[in-house]
């Protein structure tokens, strides 16, 4: 991992603020808004701490070669499989993201649920502050800019575009995580922080694009 961060940071030359906003110990929530693929590759390699995302099981389940590199790839980045489709399984995934945080560690989230395709900034889910509210853990917000150009959607290679990471002030949520206006509340109050930071247009509805 430490080649690869010194790989990107030398052909990408990525553009980092707000770093001291990262709690050197502990568990936190890195809350970020999601442009392409790639962005869960470059929260990785701009962090100082492992950063543990969930990612479809499907991902570590190929044979052959590429699934092995595929899995590996994975595994090496700190991912965290989960089944998809159902409720139950939305649930079990929140649950694992429970554990990572009960073990200290970070734990990275989309609150847009998936890409924005249009570039926009769409309404976040509340998974992020039942998570926070849960696990009475802080939220730190981060906007990323560029990713979509570095990796855009249908392209399968990374190409060289200068991208700029920003960390925002952690956010600690008040309230109960059953409260729907607790969540709601925390929930818009990392997704204006985002904002702020990334200038991205805002979309007044929830995205609907594919799931990455």
């Amino acid at each position: 991992m430490i080649v690869l961060r010194l790989l990107f940071r030398l052909l990408f030359r990525p553009l980092v603020r707000g770093h001291e906003h990262l709690p050197r110990t502990g568990p936190v929530i890195l809350a970020s808004n999601h442009l392409s693929f790639i962005d869960s590759v470059v929260l990785q390699l701009v962090t100082r701490r492992q950063v543990h995302f969930l990612a479809k099981a499907e991902y570590f389940q190929g044979t052959g070669l590429r699934g092995r590199v595929i899995r590996w790839f994975f595994t090496a980045t700190g991912a965290v499989p989960v089944e998809r489709g159902t409720h139950r399984a939305a649930q079990g995934a929140l649950e694992t993201a429970l554990g990572v945080l009960a073990d200290g560690k970070v734990f990275g989230i989309y609150p847009e649920g998936t890409r924005s395709l249009d570039g926009r900034l769409y309404r976040g889910r509340t998974g992020v502050a039942w998570l926070a509210l849960t696990a009475g853990v802080p939220v730190v917000p981060v906007a990323l800019t560029g990713t979509d150009r570095l990796q855009p959607v249908g392209r399968r290679l990374p190409r060289p575009h200068r991208v700029t990471v920003t960390f925002g002030p952690p956010i600690h949520g008040n309230g109960q995580p059953k409260s729907g206006p607790a969540r709601r509340e925390v929930t818009d109050e990392v997704m204006g922080a985002i904002q702020r930071m990334s200038g991205q247009e805002t979309a007044p509805d929830y995205n609907s694009a594919p799931l990455t």
